[in-house]
């Protein structure tokens, strides 16, 4: 005769123990997508750094011809553009960060569905699973090709 409060028991454990075994394999993607956003943290910190000392270089360095002037202008203009641009991505970083510490990273914030491990290897920064971001580009407009 079968015991079945003794296979129950056998069948919560093996549950248990199943279940801790997924939490860590989620533990270590997170810890890996961690240590990828500290990463890019650290490169696109220095790279503002490098920007910004660029462009603090360009300010005075005696040119006084209108064409060297004007070249100037312009590569202040791309070195701020630049500095702008490694800022959004430290702020995406620091999001994705905030997410992980409130137990939301790798959920699409639109549909609330997990995002591919692909696509968070790919953009770590993630916010949207890859059917709604094409949904949200498509809305925006942002995924038309140019014509001439």
């Amino acid at each position: 005769m079968l015991n079945s409060a003794g296979t129950l028991a056998r069948f919560k454990r093996v549950e248990v123990i199943a279940r801790t075994r997924v939490d860590s394999v989620d533990a270590e993607k997170l810890s890996h997508f961690k240590n990828l956003l500290i990463q890019q943290l650290r490169q696109n910190t220095e790279q503002i750094r490098t920007d910004q000392a660029a462009a603090l270089e360009l300010y005075d360095d005696g040119v006084k011809d209108s064409v060297d002037l004007s070249v100037q202008d312009l590569n202040k203009e791309i070195a701020l553009r630049l500095g702008e641009r490694s800022s959004k991505v430290v702020a995406d970083i620091d999001q994705a960060l905030l997410r992980m510490k409130e137990g939301s990273y790798g959920i699409c914030a639109r549909c609330g569905q997990p995002i591919d491990e692909r696509r968070l290897e790919a953009v770590p920064t993630a916010r949207y699973d890859a059917h709604c971001q094409s949904l949200i580009e498509s809305a925006n407009g942002e995924d038309e090709l140019p014509t001439l």
